[in-house]
């Protein structure tokens, strides 16, 4: 008989030693969470999509101008979760190649703490600071 595993929970990941860094419970624990965020973002935009085509026309310019912004406001939001479904995807292929939890720069752990909150960073903190100032550097 097969013995099924309770999830392991953020509380019980961050207590793992240094030492357990990226091993089999952690990764599937990241798995989930990226899994769960894709079929969020994909569950959104059929939602937004749902929302567009029921609308309704006002006949009063100002709920139609209301209505116009919301739309305006909801479709921005759903194409910055385009961008991020590739990024989720790139996460979950790096969960399968062995690399998730390291900075593609360095090479080093990126560390626990800030994989639960950017689950799909590719860089360290220090990393991500040069990055970022690199780009200010050259004005992107």
């Amino acid at each position: 008989m097969a013995t099924m595993t309770k999830p392991l929970s953020e509380k019980a990941l961050l207590a793992m030693p240094s030492s357990s860094y990226m091993n089999a419970e952690q990764l599937a624990f990241f798995r989930d969470l990226l899994r769960k965020q894709r079929q969020d973002l994909i569950d959104n935009a059929s939602m937004t999509i749902d929302h567009l085509r029921d609308g309704e026309a006002e006949a009063d310019p100002n709920d139609r101008a209301t209505i116009e912004e919301e739309n305006a406001i909801e479709l921005r939001i759903r194409d910055r979760e385009r961008k991020m479904l590739p990024r989720v995807d790139a996460a979950l292929k790096r969960i399968d190649n062995g690399s998730y939890g390291f900075c593609e720069e360095t090479g080093d752990p990126i560390g626990l703490r800030r994989l639960l909150a950017r689950p799909t960073t590719i860089y360290s903190i220090e990393a991500q600071e040069r990055h970022e100032s690199r780009q200010r550097i050259q004005g992107k």
